[in-house]
């Protein structure tokens, strides 16, 4: 059974996907003011995963995703690609994170050949914050392109209830 973080990173991903619901490829391009696009985040998502999870296991896996690390310039890449490479990430990362238990979250993971700042549980908690921070603004440029009904709350989370470890 994945440790609990993991499920709840499983779930803010859903949450992303459900944001994704009633976007069209053009207003997913579309940029407001200074935000990023909406396919720029999910690119940006994506590569969080993939420097946190799968580089650190010395595999090369949807690598144009580092186009859309932070401070890299803004873009307006098509959402079915940078979709295509977050899936591509969060599976290679998936075949990671399933090895994690309570005794290991406390561990670094080696970057660079240099211990990662935060334990594994830190990282992975940050990463699931991430998330929601970007769930949040692309709800917010949906909202300024004058998306209605957007989702009020969370989803159904009955695949990420808390779990005692």
């Amino acid at each position: 059974m994945p440790h609990m973080l993991v499920k709840q990173l499983r779930f803010a991903r859903a949450e992303l996907l459900r944001c994704l619901e009633g976007v069209t490829p053009e207003e997913a391009q579309r940029r407001l003011g200074q935000m990023n696009c909406i396919s720029w985040i999910v690119g940006h998502l994506g590569n969080q995963e993939r420097n946190l999870w799968v580089v650190p296991q010395g595999k090369a896996v949807a690598v144009e995703l580092a186009a859309f690390g932070g401070g890299k310039p803004a873009s307006t890449p098509p959402l079915d690609e940078t979709l295509a490479l977050w899936r591509e990430s969060t599976a290679a990362a998936d075949e990671y994170l399933e090895t994690l238990t309570p005794a290991i979250m406390t561990q670094r993971l080696l970057r660079d050949g240099q211990p990662a700042p935060y334990d594994i549980g830190t990282a992975l908690l940050r990463n699931i914050l991430h998330y929601w921070f970007h769930i949040g603004e692309a709800h917010a440029i949906r909202q300024m392109m004058g998306h209605r009904d957007l989702p009020q709350f969370v989803g159904n989370m009955d695949a990420a209830t808390y779990t005692p470890e």
